[in-house]
């Protein structure tokens, strides 16, 4: 892998503003397009094009018929931030009626060859109820190391709220099918920062899936890193992520990953507390190298290459 921390040559720019639309470029193509209107039950990102413009999540549910693509959880939408118990309500299924809904227009701002895009969401139950008001920052980066998204989560609790202990949830990604380590067309191979392959339920600093993609008539070699920062909720997270393409960062599900009692993993937010939590997303060309990846994850963290990496992040 390339060094982190110099930014190439090609900034990132804004392509166009919509309602309910942001799309992001760069001068060799599209970067990525966020999805938050009215009509979107969850906001996300699609498509994600990866270093050479490779596609790297999954179409469906957004495009029907992709070929070498399943049509199973219909909820995976690319890239996004959900969870399947706030206060007993399911935001991260379509089930219940659950949405989080957007509160007001995305600003995007250009500055030291980055994009930042910082958006506000109200997460409603079924009837109406707002539980949390989330502000979310995302910077899309065109790195040395490849292309880079920063998340900045910030959810607050507009009544007292309790994200409950489950495996569904939370910041995830459904990768293109040819990343995942089974199915029809799958080619790729996934780890974790302890040196793991199979990887679910387990807590790590970050997680890697990388393999050949096609693209264009080619194959290209490209991987998806997802990083969890060093000062959040029970860092290293646990990984919900499966050999079937979905890779979720998900500090809460703990009965579920360790098999230990039901609401071990509950975390509580009393009315106006704010939880923050910060993830990068990675998209890097070539295959992964665990010394790669661990240097930009603490180039990325602000920890020092002889630091110890933390144990148990913050709370709020």
């Amino acid at each position: 892998m390339k060094p982190s921390h110099a930014l190439a040559a090609l900034l990132v720019l804004p392509l166009a503003i919509g309602e309910g639309e942001v799309q992001i470029s760069t001068p060799a193509g599209p970067f990525a397009t966020f999805h938050h209107g009215e009509g979107d039950r969850v906001p996300f990102l699609w498509p994600v094009l990866g270093p050479g413009g490779v596609e790297v999540t999954r179409a469906f549910p957004m495009e029907v018929g992709r070929g070498g693509e399943s049509s199973d959880h219909p909820h995976h939408t690319s890239l996004w931030f959900a969870h399947g118990d706030v206060n007993g309500h399911d935001f991260w299924h379509d089930r219940d009626g659950a949405r989080i809904a957007p509160a007001g227009e995305a600003e995007v701002v250009e500055e030291d060859g980055s994009v930042r895009v910082a958006s506000r969401h109200r997460w409603i139950t079924g009837k109406g109820v707002g539980l949390l008001e989330e502000a979310r920052t995302m910077t899309f980066l065109d790195l040395e190391a490849g292309r880079a998204i920063d998340l900045d989560l910030r959810l607050t609790a507009l009544e007292d709220v309790t994200f409950g202990d489950t495996k569904e949830g939370t910041f995830a990604l459904r990768l293109h099918p040819a990343l995942r380590p089974k199915g029809d067309v799958a080619r790729g191979t996934a780890m974790n920062s302890e040196g793991d392959r199979a990887i679910w339920g387990k807590r790590a600093r970050w997680v890697d899936y990388w393999g050949p993609v096609p693209h264009a008539g080619e194959d290209h070699v490209l991987g998806v890193a997802v990083l969890d920062h060093p000062e959040n909720l029970r860092h290293p997270t646990w990984w919900h992520a499966r050999d079937y393409g979905l890779v979720g960062a998900n500090p809460f599900g703990i009965h579920d990953f360790e098999r230990k009692p039901k609401g071990t993993g509950d975390h509580a937010l009393a009315k106006g507390e704010t939880l923050r939590l910060r993830y990068r997303v990675l998209l890097h060309d070539g295959p992964g190298t665990p010394a790669g990846l661990e240097r930009h994850w603490r180039d990325w963290a602000g920890v020092k290459p002889d630091a110890e990496p933390a144990g148990e992040g913050g709370g709020h």
